[in-house]
């Protein structure tokens, strides 16, 4: 979350969750805004904490606060300001480059732990070993304590006016405790870090599966459009031509056809319309009308309609249907395709069988036959297969659709679906 998205979530607390530590809110707050600040203008930063720390080494030089802790009162004061500025204007590139920053003042340490000047400028190499720390790795600091402890141990042995540990030890808990900063502060980075990055990728997983999600509404969608309004259509496709034809021979024929006709586009109509409505905006739509979606009970007015558009279909049943209601669906929506087909492409004097086999366990297995021309139907690479092998795969089963074994014509759609897996 960015700086303003989390000033607008304090802002949007209630005023009990505001105020129940508000000296530690105003603290982080600060906080991400001088981070911020320092992420966009990093080298207004450095110049500030560079120009600062060049300041309080001039101020130990000329106030002559060096002389309280110096080994050596008589050192030039040109050595003085030289030492004074050569270690600390470096710390300017001190996040960029701590390792030659550190070797950069390492010269002059050394010049000032010989002269005995003893400037606290040299404490500025802590700061230095809390970037080290920062920003390399760790083997980098061995070989930084040595240096600074071998710098500090020439002081001791060029003016010994104090036993050894009185000033290895303190140098050594310093280095020690900037480095504990450094690590510390590393980790607590790395961490955050981690845990912006594991939100970017939820988010992306969420947004995929927010995608994934719609994609397969829209096809669930699309196939129950077209399951709707293909075979409604293709009823009155064939209810229209039967009247054509009846109407110069069987007039009385023909107004059925039209009644016929009416009926089904009122049908298909009322279940697009259900249909809608449950994709409309629910906050500004009112509820939709619902229906059950069929089942095998419907079937018997489907196979009416097809008939009534001049399609003689026969069934035949074995067994009891004990199916759960996804799986009613399943093969009414099959048989429905298959005889949307049929009327579509077989043609003229075209009849077709239905067989449907009950058994155990919810297994059933349904076979689709028609007469008619046979052949590759020109809407296979439509809906209409695809969605049939859809719904068939949602259960474990198989689905074969292809032209009947010579010499039989026609088509042929073959649906298993296997027994329900025990939960």
């Amino acid at each position: 979350m960015d700086l303003v998205a989390e000033e607008q979530a304090t802002r949007n607390l209630a005023p009990q969750d505001r105020t129940t530590e508000p000296l530690t809110e105003y603290v982080h707050r600060a906080g991400r805004r001088v981070r911020a600040f320092d992420r966009r203008h990093p080298l207004v930063w450095d110049l500030h904490v560079t120009g600062f720390w060049v300041t309080a080494a001039l101020i130990d030089y000329l106030g002559g606060g060096w002389r309280n802790v110096t080994r050596n009162p008589d050192t030039p004061g040109w050595l003085l300001l030289t030492l004074s500025l050569a270690l600390s204007l470096p710390l300017l590139q001190r996040r960029a480059h701590p390792r030659s920053v550190l070797l950069m003042m390492a010269p002059f340490a050394l010049v000032n732990a010989w002269t005995g000047a003893a400037l606290q400028a040299s404490m500025l190499q802590m700061l230095v070993v809390f970037h080290l720390a920062l920003r390399r790795p760790p083997r980098t600091l061995w070989w930084t304590t040595a240096l600074i402890l071998t710098i500090d141990t020439v002081t001791t042995l060029r003016h010994p006016q104090e036993s050894p540990d009185h000033r290895i030890v303190p140098m050594l808990m310093s280095i020690i405790v900037a480095a504990a900063i450094g690590i510390t502060v590393r980790t607590r980075r790395n961490y955050t870090e981690a845990l912006e990055d594991r939100a970017r990728r939820l988010e992306i997983e969420r947004d995929q599966q927010a995608r994934l999600a719609a994609a397969a509404e829209r096809a669930r969608i699309a196939r129950e459009m077209h399951d709707i309004i293909g075979h409604n259509l293709s009823v009155i496709t064939s209810l229209a031509d039967g009247g054509r034809y009846a109407a110069t021979k069987a007039p009385e024929r023909a107004a059925e056809a039209l009644n016929a006709i009416s009926t089904t586009s009122r049908q298909a109509l009322t279940e697009l319309r259900r249909l809608l409505d449950v994709l409309r905006d629910e906050t500004k739509a009112p509820a939709p009308e619902l229906t059950p979606q069929p089942t095998l009970t419907d079937l018997d007015h489907l196979i009416a309609g097809v008939r009534s558009a001049g399609l003689p279909v026969h069934t035949t049943v074995h067994g009891t249907p004990t199916l759960p209601p996804g799986r009613q669906l399943t093969v009414y929506r099959v048989i429905q395709e298959a005889l949307t087909n049929t009327l579509k492409h077989a043609g003229p004097g075209a009849t077709s069988h239905i067989t449907l086999s009950y058994e155990d366990q919810g297994a059933v297995t349904v076979t689709a036959t028609d007469t008619g021309r046979g052949g590759e139907p020109d809407g296979t690479a439509g809906r209409g297969l695809p969605g049939m092998r859809e719904r068939t795969a949602l259960y474990g089963g198989t689905l074969e659709a292809g032209p009947r074994q010579p010499p039989d014509r026609g088509w042929r759609v073959h649906l298993h679906l296997p027994e329900e897996s025990p939960q």
